[in-house]
């Protein structure tokens, strides 16, 4: 029998759990200090998944200002996902669909598009991605440390006639 997960808000005490989460799952580690400070400015799309007291993943993300990923000559609002990471043991039950729509519903108000990288092998979330309304906007050439390509995935908040989506 499948336990449900609680989102929840990231809290500074789930600090090392999340670390913890972070190595374990991927190639790209933070330091405590980055962690936090994205809290401090981003508290509401810092969000983590929890399962009988344990917690199974994150979300981090920033809110940045930059080019539109859907207009040539448009300035946007971005709600930029830095991290996501869910351990295996709890991955394809929805957790990482979860923690993505609780975000970008919590960012919907301050950003008009949401945007991440993403592995290019890494074909499970890019699936994932797709099927809650992201497309692929461009490859980014050697961007990880190993020097794999990224997909940037991009994904509007906002519809032409002003109203949200998630």
């Amino acid at each position: 029998m499948q336990t449900a997960f609680t989102i929840r808000p990231f809290k500074a005490d789930d600090l090392e759990e999340v670390m913890r989460i972070n190595r374990a799952c991927l190639p790209e580690n933070y330091s405590p200090l980055f962690f936090m400070d994205l809290y401090e400015r981003y508290p509401s799309t810092f969000i983590v998944a929890e399962q009988e007291g344990d917690l199974a993943g994150y979300i981090m993300c920033r809110i940045e200002t930059g080019f539109s990923s859907f207009s040539l000559l448009g300035i946007a609002k971005k709600g930029h996902v830095v991290s996501i990471a869910v351990l295996q043991k709890f991955q394809h039950k929805g957790v990482g669909s979860a923690l993505m729509r609780e975000t970008m519903k919590n960012m919907r108000f301050k950003a008009q598009e949401c945007y991440l990288e993403v592995r290019v092998s890494n074909l499970p979330a890019v699936d994932m991605y797709k099927k809650l309304g992201f497309d692929i906007v461009r490859t980014t050439h050697r961007y990880y440390a190993d020097r794999e390509d990224a997909y940037v995935m991009a994904k509007k908040l906002k519809t032409k006639d002003n109203t949200w989506q998630v």
